[in-house]
């Protein structure tokens, strides 16, 4: 992701590199204008240099021929010197056109300080002295006069430089401001794109923004870029997404609170009609019971004591099935249901008891046990001519109590399993109360708010095993 930062710095770094590549041609272009012109003054340098030594030279000569104190002989040393300096530098100043003229300038400048030398040796007033002081003066004219052509043809030679200078100048003025034409062109240019990139998301952003004030939440928010803003529209569409969520989750339960208040009043009519409808069970219990008295005083007591767990069922089932109650009143109303099945299936049903006592008080919703032991009746005994054993075990496990129903019947399909403990009401033959297995999964799991309150293990030959895992800390027994 580029940073609007980095694109800064980018459009900065090209501005930066545009303008050092002007700076550099022009500085390298004069450049070698200045070196071309430094050497062509060089050689001006060197020849009047010559001129100046020579006229020294013979300045001294005089003054030492006039008064030959060591003062004067050092001047005259000293300015013999310079010129044979001057002699050597002169070569520096050769070229094609001057060749013949420098050679002769050079024997000049040698045939000088040859008569000076020999001059230095030979007395003041004799005529020889005389005669070669003469020489030295002629010398020195005809060495000053031919400075002067050497310079005159140095500047014929390098006329067509100065003139070439003055046109590049002139060029030079129009290149300079058709460059910065075409620079300030191309910085406009990069400035609109650069400045184009920053707001056109953000003008992007803008209108989301508004679209969002004035409620539109499903258009999604898109801006083609690749820095902080970009980020900043993917945040903000995020934002718009969980506001959307927000609202239909408040619409959805706006619409469950309605249709949960119309249940209610559903459930208040149903309450009603459900004690209308309690008349008749309670006049068949009344009945059972005078059935139960009546067979004791007639003396069939197994008869009375049928009737008598036939009533007690009755009764229990007659509660609101949303309460709770212990494990001990569970069991209780198992044992008067295998009564009733016992007299039906005589000693080709039987029942094992595995009970820990301590673990009796644990709540546990109304009739659980007894839809499991009534499922394990129908498909697991009845089916079999032989019968079967359904083993009740209760154990202590420390965080939990461990109920373990077992039968040794014909066992259930994983298929089976799957659907039960999905809560999916399973169609099967047979007498049963109503209360479907797959209800009693339903409500285990939210009297204790967890999935793993009910486990089945079971195949197709094996029988099947029944775990309930019931937690001690549910509250109170509601009665």
């Amino acid at each position: 992701m580029k940073s609007i930062r980095r694109k800064i710095l980018t459009f900065s770094t090209i501005v930066i590199v545009i303008m050092s590549i002007i700076w550099i041609a022009l500085t390298f272009y004069n450049y070698k204008t200045q070196v071309k012109y430094n050497d062509i003054i060089n050689r001006y340098l060197i020849l009047s240099e010559v001129s100046g030594a020579s006229n020294q030279v013979i300045t001294d000569l005089n003054n030492y021929m006039n008064q030959s104190t060591p003062e004067n002989l050092q001047k005259l040393e000293n300015s013999k010197k310079a010129l044979e300096s001057s002699r050597y530098e002169v070569f520096k100043v050769r070229n094609e056109v001057n060749d013949f003229t420098l050679t002769n300038y050079i024997h000049l400048m040698g045939s000088l300080i040859e008569t000076i030398d020999r001059l230095m040796g030979q007395e003041r007033d004799s005529e020889a002295a005389l005669k070669d002081l003469a020489e030295t003066t002629r010398i020195r004219n005809y060495i000053s006069e031919m400075t002067l052509n050497l310079i005159d043809m140095e500047l014929k030679t390098h006329e067509p430089f100065y003139r070439s200078i003055m046109e590049q100048s002139i060029e030079l003025v129009k290149l300079a401001i058709w460059m910065v034409l075409l620079t300030s062109l191309l910085l406009i240019m990069a400035s609109y794109w650069f400045s184009l990139s920053i707001t056109s998301p953000v003008n992007q952003l803008t209108k989301a923004a508004s679209e969002l004030a004035k409620g539109k939440f499903d258009n999604e928010i898109t801006v083609k870029s690749n820095d902080e803003i970009a980020f900043l529209a993917k945040t903000f569409d995020h934002m718009r997404i969980n506001i959307n969520n927000l609202i239909q989750q408040i619409k959805e339960k706006a619409k469950l609170e309605h249709e949960l208040q119309q249940n209610k009043i559903l459930l208040q009519e149903s309450q009603f009609r459900s004690l209308q409808s309690q008349m008749n069970p309670h006049f068949l219990f009344n009945t059972l019971n005078t059935l139960s008295k009546k067979a004791y005083l007639e003396g069939s007591e197994e008869v009375s004591d049928l009737l008598v767990s036939v009533a007690d069922l009755l009764r229990y089932n007659l509660k609101q099935m949303d309460r709770s109650v212990t494990l001990r009143d569970e069991l209780m109303v198992v044992h008067q249901y295998m009564q009733i099945q016992k007299a039906r299936f005589t000693d080709r049903l039987q029942l094992k008891l595995d009970i820990d006592d301590s673990c009796l008080d644990v709540a546990i919703p109304a009739l659980t046990l007894q839809p499991i032991i009534e499922n394990a009746v129908i498909h697991a005994i009845e089916p079999n001519i032989s019968g079967g054993t359904i083993t009740i075990h209760v154990k202590d496990m420390n965080e939990y109590v461990q109920v373990e129903i077992e039968d040794d019947g014909i066992g259930m399909s994983e298929e089976t399993i799957t659907q039960i403990l999905m809560e999916r009401q399973v169609q099967t033959a047979g007498h049963s109360t109503g209360i479907g297995f797959s209800n009693v999964v339903k409500r285990l799991r939210l009297f204790y708010e967890r999935d793993d309150v009910i486990q089945i293990e079971s195949s197709l030959g094996s029988g099947t095993v029944v775990l309930l895992k019931i937690p001690k800390q549910r509250g109170e027994v509601h009665d």
